[in-house]
């Protein structure tokens, strides 16, 4: 017949659309002509389908073809538009039955030899094609896995556009997904047990993974800032399914998804450079913008060592996620919402010559060096946590002293099973998410047990967002002690955590 559809994913960020391809064929000069808004990489898909179909045994019309996707005002981008411009030709040219792409998805990108490869985002793909009620979907072996982490949905994996041909035709074929590679060998985990002292360090760690707190460390060098900022993740509870599902739809769209890993389930860790940029941290790139380390952080832990070192913009980039939890990032192409649900993790010295001991930097040059952690980005920090130096004894007295990360993170995990009992039937699952103002109308704190920070913000020690911030820490170390509700001792040792030695305090 000469026209017939196929359907496709266009995704712009994680949200997807289904795109319709047509394919009509007619008399008159043969050539091929893609319409629809294609990009640079859709455009050049005339010569990649021709040369599969060709290379596939397959016969190429010699017509004039136009290849249509609608809806046509939607912007079309990448390569994965390849496998459902291919299969709406050969339906158009009777090598295959139009009727078996209804009610089928197709996302692939094509090779000049006919192999279908991988591409980004066939988890968010599949979703939106679950969501507009479409079950059976045909992507890359390689990505066979991951389309197949979600319920009730038909996935086949195809290797080649052969394969393809027989799927459609009814015909058997191999499935068999290529082998993964051998696993890199596996070294010694990060344990808590590998920090000397830092009592107070480790246990603002423990808090910030009980209740999804961010957390500034404030310290001279070889304090163990960075140590214990890395093993945060190793004490965070495994993520639920639901979380699982989100972060991997993340890292598909930015192709960091690992091979032999189609589901995500470690919170994750990112930790950029202090030279990032506010494209790498929070998301860029041309066209539409492409997820950076605060998506890739999304129910994990974004740590920022040497904090001050960092950009301006980069670090007040950061107050939207902070407070909204995902991003929007508007550019030419559209505009990509992703999610960023995650930990801030900051570590900062004292002073640019980070010298403990023999420090020449004058006052004004040591104010202007914490000054670079904005006072609105440390409102949004719940605790600010100084790390003294390592004392000879305490190196000395070690000696597997502290606890295990297992023993930190079973208590972890009890405190975050009572806040989500707590906040059952609500959107929020950790004290860290939930709103100032819901807190104190539906769990509130009795007024003695607060008497301590309602004082320190009538002294102008707290803001409005700072006592919020007070009542959510109260909570999770009322969870970690076993209380029902915070007392006097839980607010006081959130208050400490809370007004320890600020940026500004350091800088004095």
């Amino acid at each position: 017949m000469p026209l017939a559809r196929a359907f496709a994913v266009g995704l712009v960020g994680l949200d997807g659309h289904l795109v319709e391809v047509e394919a009509d064929l007619a008399q008159g000069l043969p050539g091929l002509t893609v319409i629809g808004l294609p990009d640079a990489a859709l455009a050049e898909a005339r010569d990649r389908v021709r040369a599969a179909v060709v290379n596939s045994g397959q016969s190429w019309p010699q017509m004039r073809i136009t290849l249509a996707l609608s809806p046509a005002a939607l912007p079309k981008r990448g390569s994965g538009f390849d496998l459902a411009l291919a299969a709406s030709v050969l339906a158009a040219n009777g090598a295959v039955p139009a009727d078996a792409l209804l009610g089928r998805v197709l996302v692939g990108e094509l090779g000049l030899d006919g192999r279908v490869r991988s591409v980004r985002g066939v988890l968010p793909a599949v979703l939106t094609a679950l969501r507009a009620g479409v079950e059976r979907v045909v992507v890359p072996l390689e990505n066979l896995a991951e389309a197949r982490l979600l319920p009730g949905v038909s996935a086949r994996g195809v290797g080649s556009l052969r394969d393809l041909v027989a799927l459609l035709t009814g015909e058997d074929y191999d499935e068999t997904p290529p082998p993964l590679p051998p696993p890199p060998p596996e070294g010694p985990g990060l344990d808590h047990l590998d920090v000397a002292g830092q009592a107070d360090g480790r246990t603002a760690v423990e808090v910030a993974a009980a209740g999804g707190h961010h957390v500034l460390l404030l310290g001279p060098p070889g304090s163990g800032k960075t140590m214990l900022a890395e093993r945060l993740p190793g004490i965070l509870p495994p993520l639920c399914l639901e979380e699982a599902l989100e972060v991997t739809a993340v890292h598909s769209v930015a192709g960091t998804l690992p091979a032999d890993q189609p589901l995500v389930v470690r919170a994750p860790f990112q930790d950029p450079h202090h030279t990032a940029t506010v494209a790498s941290v929070v998301g860029g790139g041309s066209g539409v913008a492409r997820p950076g380390a605060a998506s890739l952080a999304h129910r994990g832990v974004l740590f920022l060592d040497e904090a001050p070192e960092f950009a301006a913009g980069v670090l007040d980039a950061l107050r939207q996620p902070l407070e909204s939890g995902r991003l929007s990032i508007t550019r030419v192409g559209g505009t990509a919402v992703y999610p960023a649900a995650f930990q801030l993790l900051l570590a900062a010295n004292y002073c640019p010559c980070a010298k403990p001991e023999d420090c020449a930097c004058p006052p004004d040059v040591r104010r202007r060096y914490l000054a670079r952690l904005s006072g609105p980005l440390l409102d949004r920090v719940d605790m600010h946590v100084e790390v003294p130096r390592i004392t000879r004894a305490e190196l000395l007295a070690e000696g597997g002293a502290g606890e295990s990360s297992a023993v930190v993170a079973a208590r972890v995990l009890a405190a975050r099973g009572a806040a989500g009992e707590r906040y059952a039937g609500t959107p929020w699952r950790t004290n860290g998410q939930v709103p100032a103002v819901e807190l104190r109308r539906r769990w509130p704190v009795s007024r003695p047990a607060a008497h301590e920070a309602e004082r320190a913000m009538e002294l102008g020690l707290l803001t409005a967002r700072g006592f919020g911030r007070v009542l959510r820490l109260a909570w999770t170390l009322a969870d970690l002690g076993g209380a029902a509700v915070p007392g006097p001792e839980h607010v006081g040792h959130a208050l400490g955590f809370r007004l320890g030695r600020t940026a500004s305090a350091a800088a004095a």
